[in-house]
């Protein structure tokens, strides 16, 4: 046999498997049930699945904005009350320079003022005054720590005095005022704290509040 003609029956048999394949590929495309198996549901356990990783993903999106909005509220909410921390702060000191004032004023001076003294005095009395109570509709309060147990979180030891009548560690002298704007130290008290005094009795066994007696049998 020639080389023609093998070639020959060599294209013959392409073209005939090229036509078959397309006829397959025609039918598959024309038949009902081949269709119903590429497009039909998907199966209940992937069905289930799918619904609950999408239900997992809602309650974790939901999550996150509302830590998100309870951290927004949170920041708004510091940014208001502390927002003039370092104005109050500055004023400070203008309210420590007006109690300075009134203080270097001897009281046999105060005793014995004329007119304009006094008017002077009073003025610069409710000018503090005054600045006080504006700072604290503003959140500043004064600390008052005297015969409390010192803190070094509101309070700053200056020096050590020598006392035995009150518990170690007792501020017995305040040196300069603190102040605190909402729950932060704005400026910490400074104090003098008392050395060598008795240390705190513990509570006796069976004692409530203010020494009382709690009845065990309740």
């Amino acid at each position: 046999m020639s080389d023609e003609t093998k070639n020959t029956e060599n294209e013959a048999a392409v073209d005939l498997a090229e036509e078959r394949a397309r006829a397959a590929a025609g039918a598959q495309a024309n038949d009902p049930a081949d269709a119903a198996n590429d497009d039909g549901p998907k199966d209940a356990d992937a069905l289930v699945a799918e619904n609950a990783e999408l239900k997992d993903r809602t309650l974790r999106t939901l999550a996150e904005m509302e830590n998100l909005r309870r951290r927004t509220e949170r920041e708004i909410s510091d940014a208001k009350s502390y927002a003039i921390a370092s104005f109050a702060r500055d004023m400070l000191n203008v309210g420590d320079n007006l109690r300075r004032a009134l203080e270097a004023v001897p009281e046999e001076m105060r005793a014995n003022a004329d007119d304009g003294l006094k008017a002077l005095l009073e003025g610069v009395e409710m000018t503090e005054r005054e600045m006080l109570n504006q700072l604290q509709k503003h959140g500043v309060k004064q600390i008052d720590p005297s015969g409390e147990k010192f803190d070094p979180n509101f309070h700053q030891a200056m020096f050590e005095v020598p006392n035995d009548q009150v518990p170690n560690g007792t501020v017995v002298q305040v040196v300069q005022t603190g102040y605190v704007i909402g729950e932060r130290v704005l400026r910490p008290a400074m104090v003098g704290v008392a050395r060598g005094g008795p240390k705190p009795q513990p509570k006796p066994e069976g004692a409530g509040e203010a020494g009382q007696t709690v009845d065990k049998t309740a």
